[in-house]
């Protein structure tokens, strides 16, 4: 099996899920070449450096690739080392018969602890406390105001496979969890996690921590404004590893300065955040640059986990990580 990786030498994607150890992995296992280019491969030379290859290993900023960009190539399979695939194959190739795996399903796990990690720091006023202490002084002034997630009402928007790791992790704090999907949510699963359906107005209204899980997508763009933040309760959380687009931030902003809840926003409708945007500042909200996922100790495991899915495929059998075009399309779009 002949593996083609795209990345460009020298890149950040390179130096993240190419590692010395995920090359031997490789090496171990597949004829690997890897590209020349300092540069990003163009979809239109993909036939000149891969046209022989069973597979091709893309990562972020890889350009589409559709019929055309595989035509006099003999590639079987795409090997995504990013999360969603919306932005790089399209129904073309899913015609052509050729097959898509990504690192979604691993992304989503890491997400999902970021995204309780930021819960729990804003709950207990972590970053507070420390910076308090950092300054040299001891406990905030004030009433302790710290809270916990035991026994809480969460809300998550959006039962994507992120959502589906967090509401896993979220069990033993004994929390009753309320989950809002476009989709109707199957009963079995909703029984088996302490959860029921609900709309986005009673999720806003009744649970202390919100935490937003949606693909961002022309139904999604925009969901959730101030009709929604002025639901919330007195010292509520609200937690954002989506997208920031998912939200009017304008609507959003103007909501957290009255001050009555918290927010932990990961992204944002530009990034990077503006200097002069007013979150940066905001006492009542923690600006995280990106970062909720993968952390860099997972990146190569990544990449590994995709090789034997190759390896999975060169066997004929199941994968374990196949993107089908319908959850392709379901998938965020980000250019």
């Amino acid at each position: 099996m002949k593996v083609f990786v795209s990345v460009p030498r020298n890149s950040r994607v390179m130096d993240r899920f190419f590692k010395e150890q995920t090359i031997e992995y490789l090496a171990e296992c597949f004829e690997v070449v890897y590209s020349p280019l300092d540069r990003q491969l163009k979809a239109e030379e993909i036939s000149k450096y891969a046209g022989d290859a069973d597979v091709i290993m893309t990562g972020w900023t890889h350009p589409m690739i559709d019929g055309k960009a595989l035509e006099n190539t003999s590639i079987k399979l795409i090997a995504h080392t990013g999360g969603s695939v919306a932005d790089y194959v399209n129904d073309d190739v899913y015609a052509r018969g050729v097959k898509v795996i990504s690192g979604n399903e691993l992304y989503a796990e890491s997400v999902a602890e970021g995204a309780l990690a930021y819960m729990l720091a804003a709950l207990r006023k972590i970053p507070d406390y420390t910076g308090e202490v950092r300054k040299g002084g001891w406990r905030l002034p004030g009433p302790d105001m710290s809270q916990g997630i035991l026994d809480q009402t969460v809300g998550i928007i959006g039962v994507g496979a992120i959502a589906k790791n967090l509401i896993k992790m979220l069990q033993p704090f004994r929390v009753k969890l309320k989950l809002y999907s476009g989709y109707p949510i199957d009963e079995a699963f909703l029984k088996e996690n302490n959860a029921v359906q609900a709309s986005l107005e009673e999720i806003f209204s009744t649970c202390r921590i919100v935490s937003l899980h949606s693909a961002l997508n022309d139904r999604t763009r925009g969901m959730i404004g101030k009709e929604h933040f002025d639901l919330l309760q007195n010292g509520a959380v609200f937690v954002n590893t989506a997208r920031g687009a998912i939200i009017r931030e304008d609507e959003m902003i103007e909501a957290l300065k009255e001050k009555r809840f918290m927010a932990v926003l990961d992204v944002f409708c530009k990034e990077p955040l503006e200097e002069d945007s007013p979150l940066r500042t905001m006492e009542n909200v923690y600006c995280m640059p990106h970062m909720g996922g993968p952390t860099a100790d997972r990146t190569p495991m990544i990449t590994m986990r995709l090789a034997d899915d190759i390896v999975r495929f060169e066997k004929g059998e199941p994968l374990q990580y196949e993107i089908t075009n319908e959850y392709a399309k379901r998938m965020t779009k980000q250019r």
